[in-house]
C-alpha cells in the first residue's frame, strides 16, 4: 500500500478522496467507490500501487490513438478496479474486481515503476499506456512511473473514461501526452443508470484537456438501443467540433459482453450513420472500430487525399512527412 494523493482529512477519522468526480467521503477502514483506496485511521492508502493485473506491448492503434506516434508499440499496464460500473465493460473481469473482498491477488505482477519503464525501452517502445481499467484509480502509480517515463524520452498515454477532477489533469499535465477519453452517451441519465456516473465531468475533462495541450481522441462503442439514436450522436459530434473539428472520433462497434450479452452487435447502417452524423458536424477525422474493410483511413482534410491506410491495427500505406500531407503539404493535427 501506497499513501493516496489529492485527499483531505476531514473530522472523525473521514476523509474527502477527489482524484475522481465521485468525490467520496470515506470513514475508517472503507474504501471509495473505486474499490481500491481505503481509509485506515484517518489516511488514505491506495492498495493498487505496483500490483501489475495485465502488463503487455500493443500497437498504439489498439488505444486507439491514430493520430500520435502512429504505427509504434506502446507498453500497455493495468491493475484492477475502476471508478465506473458499466454493464458492457469488455475488460469487466479486471476492471470490476476490488481489493474490498479481501482477495490478495487475482493474478497480479509486483512492477515497479522503474521496472514498467525499463519494459517499455526493452521492448522498443515509445510510449506507456496506463490502459485497460481506469489509470485514475492507479494515478500514484500511473504518476510516478509517468515522471520516470519522461526523463527516458518516453510518452504517456491515458486511456479513460475522463471521470477525473480538475486537482488530477492538473498534476498529471506536465507528463501525460496524449489521452483517448470513452464519452460513452450524450445523455446524463444513461451515464447514471449504466455507468453510475454522470456527463458533465467527463465533458469538463476533454475541455481541459484541450486547454492543457494534452493530445484528445475520443471513443463512443456504439450500442444498439443505449446510444445509437440521431439525437444522442449529434450531441456527441456537435460537442466535439465545438472544442476542437480536429479531434479524432472514434466510433466502436459494439459486441456483446457482460451483463450486455442478450445485446445484438451493431448494425453497419447505425455505424455509417454516425460517420454521416460526425461529418455533419464538420469532424474532419471520424474512424469506425472493429470493422474491417472500411473506417479506419486517414485522410487529408484539405486535398482529400489518402496518407494512412490500415487494416485494423496495421498500417499498410503512410504518407505523411514531418506531419503534413505529402501531395498538398495541409498540417495534420496530431504527433507523426
Amino acid at each position: 500500500m501506497k499513501e493516496a494523493l489529492l485527499y483531505e482529512k476531514l473530522d472523525k477519522s473521514l476523509v474527502h478522496c477527489y482524484l475522481c468526480s465521485h468525490h467520496c467521503k470515506i470513514a475508517d477502514q472503507g474504501f471509495g467507490f473505486c474499490g481500491v483506496r481505503q481509509n485506515l485511521e484517518g489516511t488514505l492508502y491506495t492498495h493498487a500501487y505496483g500490483n501489475v493485473i495485465s502488463a503487455q506491448v500493443d500497437p498504439i492503434e489498439k488505444k486507439p490513438l491514430y493520430h500520435f506516434l502512429p504505427g509504434s508499440s506502446s507498453f500497455s499496464i493495468a491493475t484492477r478496479g475502476c471508478n465506473f460500473r458499466c454493464g458492457f465493460c469488455q475488460n469487466w473481469e479486471i476492471s470490476q474486481q476490488s481489493f474490498k473482498d479481501g482477495s490478495s491477488s487475482l493474478g497480479e505482477e509486483e512492477l515497479s515503476p522503474s521496472d514498467i519503464v525499463e519494459e517499455a525501452l526493452k521492448n522498443d517502445c515509445k510510449s506507456i499506456a496506463y490502459t485497460y481499467t481506469e489509470p485514475t484509480i492507479f494515478f500514484e502509480y500511473a504518476y510516478e512511473t509517468a515522471r520516470l517515463a519522461k526523463e527516458k524520452g518516453l510518452r504517456n498515454i491515458f486511456v479513460t473514461n475522463g471521470y477525473m477532477t480538475k486537482e488530477c489533469l492538473i498534476m498529471i499535465k506536465p507528463y501525460l501526452d496524449a489521452a483517448n477519453v470513452d464519452l460513452k452517451f450524450f445523455n446524463d441519465a444513461s451515464y447514471k443508470k449504466i455507468c453510475l456516473g454522470s456527463l458533465s465531468p467527463v465533458l469538463d475533462s476533454i475541455r481541459l484537456m484541450k486547454e492543457l495541450g494534452i493530445w484528445i481522441e475520443i471513443t463512443t462503442l456504439l450500442i444498439p438501443g443505449e446510444n445509437d439514436s440521431d439525437v444522442e450522436l449529434s450531441g456527441i459530434a456537435r460537442f466535439i467540433s465545438g472544442v476542437d473539428k480536429g479531434i479524432p472520433w472514434h466510433i466502436s462497434r459494439f459486441h456483446p459482453d457482460y451483463k450486455f450479452s442478450e445485446y445484438p452487435v451493431t448494425p453497419q447502417e447505425s455505424l455509417k450513420k454516425a460517420y454521416s452524423i460526425g461529418r455533419e458536424a464538420g469532424l474532419d477525422f471520424i474512424y469506425i472500430g472493429n470493422v474491417s474493410g472500411w473506417g479506419s483511413d486517414t485522410a487529408c482534410p484539405a486535398c482529400k487525399k489518402r496518407l494512412i491506410r490500415r487494416d485494423y491495427f496495421n498500417i499498410l500505406e503512410y504518407n505523411i512527412k514531418e506531419s503534413r500531407c505529402i501531395y498538398c503539404r495541409e498540417r495534420l493535427p496530431g504527433e507523426f
